[in-house]
């Protein structure tokens, strides 16, 4: 009896140590949680500190105002209208700023956002006439990207500049033919005979084509008015000057698609005579920063660990 008694007993003490154990490792595993959360939010307070202190800071004194363009024009993106058009808005806006300079590398994008871009660079060149604004011309200017520059006072290229793609392109595909390998029916009801218009599962209707050709040849010559427009006398027009065709920075100097060879540096101390350079363009917030960069990822990591550590919410 004396010896199932004892043997009770251990069993007790064995379980109750292994309790308080797993008790021990759940609170460190507790602790591991909140100190992770703790040092992630002081992270993004510090990162959105930092934020804070980005473009637009020009310190009182004469400065060149940079925007940027880079990538493909279009909504959401970093060069989308709205970003490029409050970012030049407030170059001009500041005081201090003796010239703007609009820094492009762009294959183009959005026609109707080149154009919005193109009209907003007017507009704030005749409400600020005191203040220049130029074009610097990295790697890429072409087609929407051409579109925005023509609107400036001067543009600058490198040599090996690629500039021009003056043209509109629409984009499309069609399987019927695979359609019928595979045995699959189309099945399509439409109210308007044109409603189905481009469908990649129809054959093409030489109307239809003849339409869209209508359409963009519309907005190429929209965007050759606004090229003639801003170039002027300048432009040394050629037959294929407009068909999409691309060019050298230095032949596009030639062309007059452009002013001269120069950089950023170059352009704001020998042109605009203010060597300091505030840049003004339009960064993602740091909440989109924080989606974009860790987004779902990060989430995941989180309740991975959280279920790992028994911390998952039923």
């Amino acid at each position: 009896m004396a010896d199932n008694d004892g043997q009770w007993e251990r069993g007790l003490i064995e379980k109750l140590a292994s309790e308080a154990l797993k008790e021990q490792k759940r609170a460190r595993r507790w602790g591991i949680f909140w100190k992770l959360l703790t040092f992630g939010y002081i992270t993004v307070v510090i990162v959105l500190a930092l934020d804070f202190k980005g473009g637009g800071d020009s310190k009182g004194g004469k400065h060149t105002a940079l925007v940027e363009i880079a990538g493909v024009i279009g909504p959401g993106t970093d060069a989308s209208a709205e970003k490029v058009a409050s970012a030049l808005q407030a170059a001009f806006k500041d005081k201090n700023t003796q010239g703007v300079v609009l820094r492009i590398n762009s294959p183009g994008g959005s026609p109707v956002q080149s154009q919005s871009i193109y009209d907003e660079m007017k507009r704030l060149r005749l409400k600020y006439p005191e203040i220049p604004l130029y074009v610097v011309v990295e790697d890429l200017c072409a087609s929407g990207g051409y579109y925005v520059a023509a609107a400036a006072d001067r543009i600058y290229v490198a040599k090996g500049s690629i500039v021009g793609s003056i043209g509109v392109r629409m984009d499309g595909f069609g399987v019927t033919g695979l359609m019928e390998k595979l045995g699959v029916e189309r099945r399509l009801i439409t109210a308007g005979k044109n409603k189905a218009m481009l469908d990649p599962f129809l054959p093409q209707d030489e109307s239809h084509k003849q339409i869209i050709a209508g359409l963009i040849g519309e907005i190429h010559d929209q965007f050759i008015a606004a090229v003639r427009e801003g170039r002027g006398k300048r432009l040394k027009e050629t037959p294929d000057m407009f068909s999409g065709l691309i060019w050298s920075g230095a032949k596009s100097v030639e062309l007059g698609l452009a002013d001269a060879l120069g950089g950023l540096e170059y352009v704001a101390r020998e042109v605009i005579k203010a060597e300091d350079i505030v840049d003004y363009t339009q960064k993602d917030n740091i909440a989109e920063k924080f989606a974009r960069r860790f987004g779902a990822g990060a989430m995941g990591s989180l309740l991975e660990f959280a279920a790992r550590s028994g911390l998952v919410v039923r």
